[in-house]
């Protein structure tokens, strides 16, 4: 089941690739109290998705593997990187773009019977542990008694990740322009005086707009949003040296220090293995 939401709605973060594919939503179970407390499925499309603004009436977990999915809520883009997943509450308007290799994985929680509960959107640490137990779940040959033991250990495992992977969009008319400009292109190099030009703004009236709407400096935002790109590319299996230059570093270990700064890990640590 996919609640209603207006068909104006937009993802609105990176730019598609060609020959993605743009799907409504993706289905959830009714939360019928005869089924089930956790459903798990699993697809992969094989291209690169783009799945349009929903909502679910049930929580959702979802990872993806080989690959990577950014979604936008609200004025929030949140990436899903390897090794994490994002928990969905019911009912939040969420969008999803898949890079083409990925492996899609999720999980519906129904609400009522789920004793975790987390403030919004949440990373998730997709442990081994936690992963192999909604694969059981997957399986349409679990007894009863099997799935009720296999859930209560997802509840008790199921925790929120260290590191939240999200960016905070400026939601300010006036700054707006900036953002846009480097989500269609994150290697966009203006900097301030050049974009205080083009708007007719100073640059002490950016840097302030940035800081009081995300937190951080121009500066600061621009190597988050780049970071977060960069994090798609690399699941992709894109080459540490293609990603910087795509991204507009003057060298590979200009990019390889900004990751490790906001990651705790090199790139080189994202990229998948043959």
């Amino acid at each position: 089941m996919v609640l209603p939401v207006s068909d104006d709605l937009s993802l609105g973060t990176w730019r598609r690739d060609p020959g993605t594919v743009v799907r409504r939503a993706v289905s959830a179970p009714a939360g019928d109290p005869a089924s089930p407390a956790i459903v798990a499925e699993s697809e992969a499309p094989g291209v690169a998705t783009d799945w349009l603004p929903h909502a679910h009436p049930m929580h959702e977990l979802v990872w993806v593997r080989g690959g990577t999915l950014t979604t936008r809520i609200g004025n929030r883009i949140h990436t899903v990187p390897p090794g994490f997943g994002l928990w969905l509450p019911a009912g939040v308007i969420h969008g999803g773009r898949l890079t083409a290799a990925a492996e899609l994985h999720d999980a519906f929680f129904a609400p009522d019977r789920t004793p975790v509960t987390f403030d919004g959107p949440t990373s998730i640490t997709m442990t081994p542990l936690l992963e192999s137990l909604l694969f059981r779940l997957a399986r349409t040959d679990l007894g009863v008694a099997a799935r009720a033991r296999t859930e209560a250990v997802v509840f008790d495992v199921l925790e929120a990740a260290d590191r939240q992977f999200a960016l905070e969009l400026p939601g300010d008319p006036r700054i707006d322009p900036i953002a846009e400009a480097l989500l269609a292109d994150p290697a966009d190099d203006r900097g301030l005086q050049e974009w205080a030009a083009h708007l007719g703004l100073s640059d002490r009236t950016i840097t302030r707009a940035f800081r009081e709407a995300t937190g951080l400096s121009f500066a600061q935002w621009r190597q988050a949003l780049r970071i977060h790109e960069a994090l798609a590319l690399l699941s992709a299996g894109a080459e540490v040296g293609a990603v910087s230059e795509r991204l507009g570093y003057a060298q590979p270990s200009t990019f390889i220090a900004a990751f490790r700064r906001v990651m705790n890990v090199t790139p080189g640590l994202l990229t998948p293995r043959a």
